[in-house]
């Protein structure tokens, strides 16, 4: 019973405070100011004019060229934090892998491309920390290959 009764008396509590916090709702919305009045628009014969001289619009952006090496570093960067581990050095060696093919029969042991990929990646890591920087990755980069001559 006495929970009954405490129930109706709470119940009662909630819907009056309720009630109150809902007047002085509408009476704050009731004493805003009315909207700002809107400026006559020109006629649809007359042009709105201004002078040009005086404004300047914002600068166009610009975008950053990445170098050669910089696209060829951020292949191998998966997670952009400007480091190669060596995890993602081996992930993106399937190239390598074909290279190491010696007598071109599409066979390979693991063993022998993962010795030769850590062997690059560990005479690449000048400082032997198991990370490459930039400066440190750019020591392997594929030898440039010569243009033909022209035979005109």
């Amino acid at each position: 019973m006495d929970r009954l009764v405490l129930g109706t008396v709470l119940g009662l509590v909630l819907a009056g405070v309720g009630i109150f916090w809902w007047q002085g709702r509408a009476q704050v919305e009731q004493s805003a100011p009315p909207p700002p009045s809107l400026e006559e628009a020109p006629g649809e014969d007359e042009l709105p004019q201004a002078d040009p001289a005086e404004m300047t619009g914002p600068a166009p952006p610009e975008a950053t060229e990445l170098t050669r090496e910089q696209r060829r570093f951020f292949r191998y960067d998966r997670n952009r934090d400007l480091k190669i581990t060596r995890n993602e050095m081996l992930s993106t060696r399937s190239d390598a892998f074909r290279k190491l093919d010696k007598d071109g029969n599409n066979l390979l042991d693991f063993e022998e491309w993962a010795v030769a990929t850590v062997d690059k990646f560990e005479g690449a890591d000048a400082d032997g920390n198991r990370v490459l920087t930039q400066a440190e990755f750019a020591t392997t980069a594929p030898k440039p290959k010569k243009k033909p001559r022209c035979s005109c």
